[in-house]
């Protein structure tokens, strides 16, 4: 299906007169585009329709507000909710939402207000999803934002886009499923040895933020892998204490990101960007659980067996009666709890958290 075709008979819904009214005092960025896989995802792979990766069942969404699930794996809110709460926005819709309306000749569909791209089980590579049977990898992604981008060019004055989208905040979460994919391949880890697989995550990286760069965005705000070791479906590989080499793999890849960013940001002197140390992050968590109201820190809230992270979070799961008490919802995925801190600390932490800058001075330039 070319999106080409959907977006071509597409009527933007533009007024200038909001452009010119500018962000209103609650506002803080123009809009967010999103893109990253399922910590980030709102509900695109609900469209994919082999995806074994989709968070449409009971109990997935028992405390957002709307009490059903959404396609966001979490019980509640996930990081692209909370992240635009802090801006003063509505959440970014899911693309492939859009796109939906925009087949159904919807004609206020309008892709200024931000956009939300990121799938469940997606990763950097193009094969990191394979698991899932389908989801929209990276690459893919930025396809898509370039689609829109093309379509914005046509109906809207160049420097009032390029203002609109330098104003914008570009959020990137990705990574987890790469990772994941590496110790489920005893084919990759052949191919490859652990620094070299993670170089070669970074570098990729990079390639896809260039193209964004190329087409308008100018402010990042970067989350690096957490602690996926100490997930519950990777304690049950370790006596359900934390995989070390997961962990491992992780800290080589963060500090490869990390350092490919640094060097990215001299070859573009006007982009800015905020990292993350999501690891850091929870691990004070995991190691502090108490200092932060929580009394689980192994087990997922819902799912079966051991752990509850033998058999996925299904209707037929139990799960637990506070949400509050687990740092993880699932076998993979944070409680919407813990999502709420690492956010925090993801918008004002201070610099053990947060690099060159956190997200509330990156809004501010």
């Amino acid at each position: 299906m070319d999106n080409r075709v959907m977006m071509g008979n597409c009527f933007l819904f533009i007024s200038l007169f909001i452009f010119s009214l500018g962000l209103s005092e609650a506002q803080k960025a123009p809009a967010v585009y999103v893109f990253g896989d399922s910590l980030v995802d709102v509900g695109n792979n609900n469209y994919l329709s082999l995806s074994l990766a989709k968070a449409i069942l009971p109990h997935y969404g028992i405390d957002f507000p709307t009490k059903k699930p959404t396609g966001r794996f979490s019980n509640g809110k996930n990081a692209a909710d909370l992240i635009a709460e802090k801006l003063g926005l509505p959440t970014s819709p899911p693309y492939l939402s859009l796109v939906s309306k925009v087949n159904n000749n919807n004609k206020n569909v309008s892709f200024l207000d931000g956009v939300n791209f990121a799938s469940g089980g997606a990763g950097i590579f193009n094969g990191a999803d394979e698991a899932f049977r389908q989801s929209i990898p990276l690459t893919k992604q930025v396809d898509y934002y370039s689609q829109v981008y093309e379509k914005l060019t046509q109906q809207i004055e160049a420097s009032t886009l390029q203002k609109h989208l330098s104003e914008s905040i570009f959020i990137v979460v990705i990574g987890s499923n790469d990772i994941f994919g590496y110790f489920n391949s005893k084919d990759l880890q052949k191919k490859s040895t652990p620094q070299q697989y993670v170089d070669s995550m970074a570098s990729s990286l990079k390639v896809q933020l260039q193209r964004l760069y190329n087409n308008g965005a100018r402010k990042f705000e970067f989350a690096g892998v957490g602690a996926i070791g100490c997930c519950p479906a990777y304690r049950l590989k370790n006596k359900t204490e934390c995989f070390s080499e997961a962990n491992l793999l992780t800290l080589k890849y963060n500090e490869g990101l990390k350092s490919m960013l640094e060097e990215w940001k001299l070859e573009n002197k006007d982009l800015s960007y905020s990292y993350f140390d999501t690891y850091a992050a929870l691990q004070d968590v995991i190691q502090n659980p108490t200092s932060y109201g929580f009394a689980d820190v192994k087990g997922a809230c819902c799912g079966i067996g051991k752990l509850n992270a033998e058999v996925p979070c299904l209707p037929i799961s139990s799960f637990c009666y506070n949400r509050k008490d687990h740092i993880f919802w699932d076998a993979y995925h944070p409680s919407e709890a813990a999502t709420r801190i690492l956010v925090d600390r993801l918008y004002s932490g201070p610099l053990k958290y947060t690099s060159p800058i956190n997200m509330e001075q990156l809004l501010a330039l």
